[in-house]
């Protein structure tokens, strides 16, 4: 039978009322959180019903007399309804109150879409325990491990080390004047004119010194001219290497290289000024990660290497604790920086087993020229080729830092924005992100390495020889291994390092992947 209590009114169809409650964001006409939704319910309109068009609204004789219980329960009023005037705009239905965030009501309310959107990417929520005890049950003795054997490698109660070659105090001076002219003995004086064509110039210096123990006082040095000789002029600030003899002798100094102090202060503030302007409060965690980094290199790597021990665990031991502190410092303490974590330690592990095994296949030896004036300067013999991987694990260190970070990153916001993804969907589309940043990772590295040997490449592309044995020579050589074994490193840290994340933001539950518990506001 036809009801009078489920006919249109003037204000378009009568949208009966339900309990359900929606959180989901406002689009189009999908409401508002917090708002009743309406289901609609039409009715064939009745040709025979005298309608009142005013415009936008119509109003029907039956909804006029209709004031009583049925359209108080319709309407979901509790109070006497009022009818709208001709013209008039439709009042909105009230709205139920938006549950807070946090409480079971709003965990437990559907929502409009399968899954939640997070605005802006703020600190990353604090991981649940069932993921903290996973993480801390995979490194914790990775941590353990890297500081015992920092504390095992250190030379502990061993004297700092001293080079057999005696290399002078350092001490300032400043070029007052150059000249060039034949090379003279101190006190020798030239008689005529007549040189010998063949005797090559040199350049005679006068200086004043600005500290030491001749400070203050002028001094004339003669160098000869070569061409790997720094060309002096007036008013370069130099420094001397003084041998300890008598301070009024000039045979008691030599003119080493240029003060260079004051450039490198200012680009370091450059560099500085810049990491803060962009990175702000994250900007200062890295420069003081950064700082860390280098006092684990001078006051542990350095030592214990000269003191001795195995170069190459050395490196492993101090790029670990690198790691850790770089990280973490920088990028929180959180489940994906962990993951970020594993990933590099992993990826650390194979860029040394295959150094050290095609180094080994390869016959080097590391004995290139600074090897082996270190060898020279020290007295006694080092493990060089253990030199050379522990250069390609400490050169690598940043580069992999960069990818894994990047890499779950990519998993944790593609798991937040979905939660319904398992680890696999996860895994298959962070690779397909970690793709687009190998390409530009391992160029990034091979120019690194370039760049550092490109007086080794000039020499050796004027030797003479043909490309096999250019490619197979110890310079080289080396360079190429440390170049392919850091990028197999880098390569093998993108599907490594998704995987252990997509593994590990699996098993987080929903609840903690909005940033919310960080401190941010997300919309649902």
């Amino acid at each position: 039978m036809d009801r009078p209590d489920l006919d249109d009114d003037e204000t378009g169809p009568i949208r009966r009322i339900t309990d359900e409650v929606s959180l989901s964001p406002g689009h189009g006409t999908s409401g508002t959180p917090g708002t009743s939704r309406k289901p609609v319910r039409r009715t064939p309109a009745d040709p025979a019903r005298r309608r009142t068009d005013t415009g936008a609204q119509r109003v029907t004789a039956a909804d006029r007399a209709d004031t009583g219980t049925q359209r108080a329960a319709r309407r979901g009023d509790t109070g006497p309804q009022r009818v709208p005037e001709p013209g008039a705009r439709p009042r909105r239905p009230a709205t139920a109150e938006a549950p807070k965030a946090g409480s079971p009501k709003a965990e437990a309310a559907p929502t409009g879409h399968g899954h939640g959107h997070g605005h802006g990417h703020g600190p990353a929520a604090p991981a649940s325990r069932r993921v903290r005890l996973l993480l801390i049950w995979l490194l914790a003795p990775l941590a353990v491990a890297t500081v015992a054997g920092m504390i095992v490698l250190y030379p502990w109660g061993k004297p700092a080390p001293t080079s057999v070659v005696p290399q002078g105090t350092p001490v300032h001076a400043a070029v007052d004047a150059t000249t060039t002219g034949p090379c003279l003995a101190q006190g020798q004086v030239q008689v005529g004119d007549q040189t010998d064509p063949n005797a090559k110039p040199c350049l005679t210096v006068q200086l004043t010194m600005t500290d030491g123990p001749a400070g203050g006082k002028p001094l004339r040095l003669t160098v000869p001219i070569e061409p790997s000789t720094p060309r002096f002029a007036a008013g370069d600030a130099v420094v001397m290497a003084y041998n300890g003899g008598n301070a009024a002798d000039p045979a008691s100094f030599q003119l080493v290289d240029f003060q260079r102090g004051t450039p490198l202060l200012v680009l370091a503030a450059l560099f500085a000024v810049a990491v803060l302007v962009l990175g702000r409060w994250q900007g200062i965690a890295a420069l003081v990660a950064l700082g860390l980094s280098f006092v684990v290199i001078a006051l542990f790597i350095l030592p214990a290497i000269l003191a001795g021990e195995n170069p190459l665990v050395v490196a492993i031991a101090g790029a670990g604790a690198i790691m850790f502190i770089a990280l973490y410092l920088t990028h929180g303490l959180s489940a994906r920086t962990s993951a970020a974590v594993l990933g590099t330690l992993v990826s650390l592990a194979l860029i040394g087993v295959l150094s050290a095994i095609f180094s080994a296949a390869a016959s080097l030896t590391g004995l290139d020229d600074s090897t082996s004036t270190l060898i020279g300067s020290l007295g006694h013999g080092i493990d060089a080729r253990g030199l050379l991987l522990a250069g390609v694990v400490i050169g690598a260190l940043g580069v992999l830092d960069d990818v894994t970070v990047t890499q779950t990153s990519a998993v944790w916001e593609l798991r937040r924005a979905n939660p319904d993804l398992t680890w696999r969907e996860l895994y298959s589309s962070g690779l397909r992100i970690g793709r687009d940043h190998v390409g530009s990772a391992v160029n990034t590295l091979v120019m690194a390495y370039a760049g550092a040997a490109l007086p080794v490449l000039l020499y050796s592309s004027i030797s003479g020889v043909g490309l096999g044995a250019l490619l197979g020579s110890e310079d080289i050589a080396q360079e190429i291994i440390r170049t392919l074994a850091g990028s197999v490193g880098i390569v093998a840290a993108v599907p490594v390092t998704t995987v252990l994340a997509a593994l590990i933001a699996s098993r987080e539950p929903a609840g903690h992947l909005s940033p919310a518990k960080a401190g941010k506001a997300v919309t649902a």
